[in-house]
């Protein structure tokens, strides 16, 4: 069997889905799809969620490297607006995704105020997910520094690297 087809076998991790309240809607992050070892599942807990948007913050590599290549069709079939915004391991926005960041922030935006669902996930979900979480959260309003400690009492690993954090809240409310 292949990474992309295995089943969760009973008392196997699941992918864990951290949310919180933002805007009128909620904000999510998880680890990346088949980190568990299980991609299908992976996909099911997502679908499960119900989330209208999927913010992707890993590499194609890192996608390939646990059978999800074709996780941005398999999110979209699930109803679900995605985003592929590959940021590496530890990283900051290189400047392709800075240019697509102010339309996929926009469209997540636009889904925490009409009360929509949104999900970002990254590797093990907490460094590149953590950040672009906590710009979404500062970008609707949240002051920079409540909103980090929001953020970290829900994953307390949420943004791992200082420049993570200059990045996040660099944001300005939009």
């Amino acid at each position: 069997m292949t990474p992309g087809s295995q089943l969760r076998e009973p008392g196997q991790a699941t992918l864990t889905i951290h949310a919180l309240s933002v805007a009128n809607g909620s904000l999510a992050l998880c680890r990346m799809p088949g980190e568990t070892g299980h991609y299908r599942a992976d996909l099911q807990d997502i679908n499960d969620w119900k989330p209208g948007l999927v913010l992707s913050m890993t590499t194609g590599a890192e996608q390939e490297a646990v059978g999800a290549l074709t996780l941005g069709a398999d999110i979209q079939s699930m109803a679900s607006r995605w985003f592929h915004l590959p940021v590496p391991r530890c990283g900051i926005p290189p400047s392709n995704v800075l240019f697509k960041w102010p339309k996929a922030s926009h469209a997540a935006r636009k889904a925490l105020v009409g009360g929509g669902r949104v999900l970002v996930h990254a590797g093990c979900g907490s460094g590149r997910a953590g950040m672009a979480v906590l710009r979404l959260m500062i970008e609707v309003g949240e002051p920079p520094h409540a909103a980090l400690n929001r953020l970290r009492s829900l994953d307390p690993l949420a943004v791992e690297t200082d420049e993570q954090l200059a990045w996040a809240i660099s944001a300005r409310r939009v």
